[in-house]
């Protein structure tokens, strides 16, 4: 159940009043009070803690990390995202693809089994991703990840290693 945090902030403030209420009135507190006090306690210390990790876990990569200088994805409009996706954008399938072929290129260089192991990471991360997608990806994901294959096969090939099938 996905709970707003300030619902759940208010949620809790009116259980703890209530409770408090009942102390103090030496009233009963039935087990059912303080144990929705204590869940949705429990609740917000882990929406809190939550929010700390996925801010953590951002901070780790940013899309300037691969050169994107662009609005903040948030802020897109849905033009500005279908811009982004063409072909001439930033995330569209050439400059995608070649941004993943390049890093295998860059790092392995004309040493043969660092390229092959390259092409094999990236289609073992894309199966990866497709399974955890649970159904088909887009068919851009397909194109993009043939086209960036394609270059490293090119590499290969240039190299003298025949490759038989680029297709994932």
């Amino acid at each position: 159940m996905n709970i707003d945090n300030s619902f759940a902030s208010n949620v809790y403030k009116d259980i703890s009043a209530s409770v408090s209420k009942k102390l103090e009135e030496n009233e009963k507190v039935t087990a059912k009070d303080i144990s929705n006090q204590y869940l949705i306690e429990y609740q917000l210390q882990i929406m809190s803690e939550s929010k700390i990790e996925v801010n953590k876990q951002a901070d780790v990569f940013t899309l300037a990390d691969i050169g994107y200088e662009g609005k903040p994805i948030a802020e897109l409009t849905q033009e500005d995202a279908k811009e982004l996706v063409s072909e001439e954008g930033f995330f569209g399938i050439t400059q995608t693809s070649e941004r993943i072929a390049n890093f295998v290129l860059s790092g392995a260089g004309d040493d043969v089994e660092k390229l092959k192991a390259g092409r094999e990471g990236i289609l073992r991360g894309f199966n990866e991703a497709e399974a955890l997608w649970g159904e088909k990806l887009p068919e851009i994901s397909y194109t993009t990840i043939n086209k960036a294959v394609e270059m490293i096969d090119s590499k290969l090939n240039e190299l003298g290693v025949p490759i038989i099938d680029s297709s994932i």
